[in-house]
């Protein structure tokens, strides 16, 4: 198996986190798991200044770093990379680079998620073949019980 786990600020979730783990648990021979974490920009205008692509990639490099991190604290070895600011971009990128197997996306909950509002979910699962598993999470709830990285 080779998991793909795309994901923004709830990368370092507990939600991910499980959801990585109970995927990987089903394969004797191991598995690779990469994670890539979009350079978000803040908004749409400020994507084409440098300053703003800057900050959305140190930003992105840091939930990715504490993504990986919590991984590993889970006893789950993983790589990963920043990704496109386009979600659907930085994922076509990740599956033609990665070859994976399976896919995990995490979005935040809908009333706060800009993903969900897009469609990305859907856009990704007609983008490709690969199985998609869309992961919710919840990340002030998560912050209240102490369980994302970082918090």
């Amino acid at each position: 198996m080779r998991l793909l786990v795309i994901a923004n600020e709830t990368c370092a979730s507990r939600a991910v986190i499980e959801a990585v783990r109970r995927n990987v648990a089903s394969e004797p021979d191991g598995a690779e798991v990469f994670v890539v974490a979009p350079a978000l920009s803040h908004s749409r205008v400020s994507h084409w200044f440098s300053s703003d692509i800057r900050t959305a990639r140190s930003e992105a490099a840091e939930r990715l770093e504490q993504s990986l991190d919590a991984l590993g604290e889970g006893g789950i070895i993983a790589s990963g990379d920043l990704g496109d600011a386009d979600p659907l971009q930085a994922l076509d990128d990740a599956i033609r680079i990665h070859q994976p197997t399976d896919i995990i996306i995490a979005t935040h909950t809908p009333e706060r998620s800009q993903w969900l509002e897009r469609k990305f979910i859907d856009r990704a699962r007609d983008a490709t073949d690969l199985p998609v598993e869309h992961v919710v999470v919840d990340l002030e709830r998560e912050r209240q019980m102490g369980t994302v990285a970082g918090a």
